[in-house]
């Protein structure tokens, strides 16, 4: 699941792409101009924006730029959506710092793919550390202790463990755990989950007894 923010003046665009990412497990606030985009983004700074460039107030190529000079937003990522469809167009929205762009008119799975590849993309993305307390997973090493002492996981006990830290509090379902960790492709049974959860649990601990199982939902580590 991640945060979400849409800056779409036109109200019709705006619902379809709130609709299909709410649907797709995320979060999302809509917003039909720039500048109350940026009162909220005083406030939070989401996962992912997708930016309209055409709005009454403000180029999206603007604000776009504009994330790009502030050290809290340098990163973020943000998906151009645009009705213009020359490449001289689609050229400068990247050069201005987008980190991907989709045309109108798109398909709601169009929308929902370029979304999710770039979060996975992100959220991995220099990463070189990730702590929960004592716990630690250390990218560079590709290594996990616990309280300064090694501990040896399998390469997929590895992903989920850095998977649920980078999602720490928030509730992952079976579906989302399984696109993350095996990729869209993947066939198996959910049941996998289950039994690699039970080995990193054992492998962890007293860290193990905090991934807590949601019945018929999934796994969340607090």
């Amino acid at each position: 699941m991640a945060l979400i923010y849409i800056i779409e003046d036109d109200d019709s665009i705006r619902e379809i792409e709130e609709f299909a990412l709410m649907n797709a497990g995320h979060k999302v606030l809509g917003f039909t101009c720039a500048k109350d985009f940026y009162k909220k983004l005083e406030d939070v700074v989401p996962d992912l924006c997708l930016v309209d460039i055409m709005l009454p107030d403000e180029n999206g190529n603007e604000i776009v730029r504009k994330l790009r000079k502030s050290t809290e937003t340098a990163k973020l990522p943000v998906i151009m959506v645009t009705a213009k469809t020359s490449e001289l167009d689609l050229v400068k929205g990247i050069e201005d710092g987008a980190d991907d762009y989709i045309k109108k008119p798109f398909s709601v799975l169009e929308l929902i793919s370029k979304v999710k590849a770039l979060l996975r993309r992100t959220l991995t993305e220099e990463v070189k550390e990730l702590k929960l307390d004592g716990l630690t997973i250390n990218n560079e090493k590709h290594e996990v202790s616990v309280n300064g002492n090694l501990i040896e996981l399998t390469y997929k006990e590895y992903e989920f463990l850095s998977l649920f830290i980078l999602n720490k509090g928030i509730v992952l379902n079976r579906d989302t755990i399984m696109d993350r960790v095996w990729g869209t492709d993947y066939e198996g049974e959910s049941r996998t989950i289950d039994m690699h959860v039970k080995t990193l649990r054992q492998k962890l601990g007293d860290y193990g007894t905090r991934i807590k199982t949601i019945r018929n939902v999934g796994y969340v580590i607090e």
